[in-house]
């Protein structure tokens, strides 16, 4: 009994298993050691969260590159049952390795960073996290109106990046154009109605003017693109019912709620202030009057 437990301890198998699970817990106290010490005093939330991944990604390759050290000698008769295996394993794992091939893209191809605000998969909100097989979303819309959290977290897979296309909100260009339409009854002061329109378009949205056009500019040097105005412009369009006026302005990608709000209160404000002379419209019906009818009653 005894000299089969020497010759259990001796085994130069068991020694490289233990050498290996020794060495892949130092490998990991070490990157523990250093995210908790090193890591956690990085301010920026960004750049600490990008620097954990880093070296959590750096721990697997150090443990895979360790186990290759350890056990060189065992792997070589190996190679052709995994060469075989390796098609079988390819097949049924394709939709992880599609995720994976996934998120090599999102990494190297700058699809999307954490923090954006994106629509994948048919799925709307912020990059909370990029993992080596899903991506994690903070959701937003559905039952919620405007760009609000619903509270939903999702996970979708990052093979999704091939399959749909991504709509990133907050790129290159962290900015959308967005419009409002205000109605205005006929017989107003058009002139008048569109210089409170624009004045107000100016005084809450103008700001972003400058910026935007900046950010614009920027990405057409990377990019083949046109001028576009990021000032805020006026249409008209004369309907049935009243003139209608749309108000085109760059808003950021998460204040388009609250900038509407702001925009049409202070419209409605002004407009009230005119005296009659400018009159927001409303849906009006003209009822058709029914036609005379000559009954005659013979007895």
């Amino acid at each position: 009994m005894e000299e089969e437990i020497q010759k259990y301890l001796y085994n130069p198998t068991v020694g490289k298993i233990v050498t290996f699970l020794i060495g892949v817990a130092i490998i990991w106290m070490l990157i523990k050691a250093v995210q908790k010490n090193l890591f956690s005093r990085i301010k920026d939330n960004e750049n600490r969260y990008k620097a954990k991944k880093i070296s959590t990604f750096v721990g697997y390759a150090a443990t895979v590159i360790f186990l290759t050290v350890v056990f060189s000698e065992k792997l070589g008769g190996l190679t052709v049952a995994l060469g075989v295996a390796g098609a079988g394993i390819a097949f049924a794992l394709q939709e992880v390795i599609a995720s994976f091939a996934g998120w090599l893209a999102i990494m190297f191809g700058g699809f999307y960073n954490t923090g954006d605000r994106v629509q994948l998969g048919g799925i709307r909100g912020d990059v909370m996290d990029i993992g080596v097989l899903r991506t994690t979303i903070m959701e937003t819309g559905q039952w919620v109106d405007g760009d609000l959290y619903n509270g939903r977290i999702v996970l979708i897979a990052n093979s999704y990046v091939f399959k749909e296309p991504v709509f990133n909100y907050s790129g290159d260009f962290p900015f959308l154009w967005d419009e409002i339409k205000i109605p205005i009854q006929y017989g107003s002061n058009y002139d008048l109605a569109k210089e409170i329109i624009l004045k107000v378009g100016i005084e809450v949205a103008g700001d972003l003017s400058v910026t935007s056009k900046e950010k614009w500019k920027s990405l057409q040097f990377k990019y083949r693109l046109e001028d576009a105005q990021t000032e805020p412009m006026i249409s008209l369009v004369a309907n049935d019912n009243w003139a209608e006026y749309t108000l085109r302005y760059v808003v950021d990608y998460k204040r388009r709620r609250i900038t509407k709000t702001a925009l049409f209160s202070k419209i409605l404000t002004q407009i009230e202030a005119t005296d009659g002379q400018v009159k927001m419209a409303s849906a009006t019906f003209q009822l058709v009057q029914a036609p005379d009818f000559n009954v005659n009653i013979k007895k």
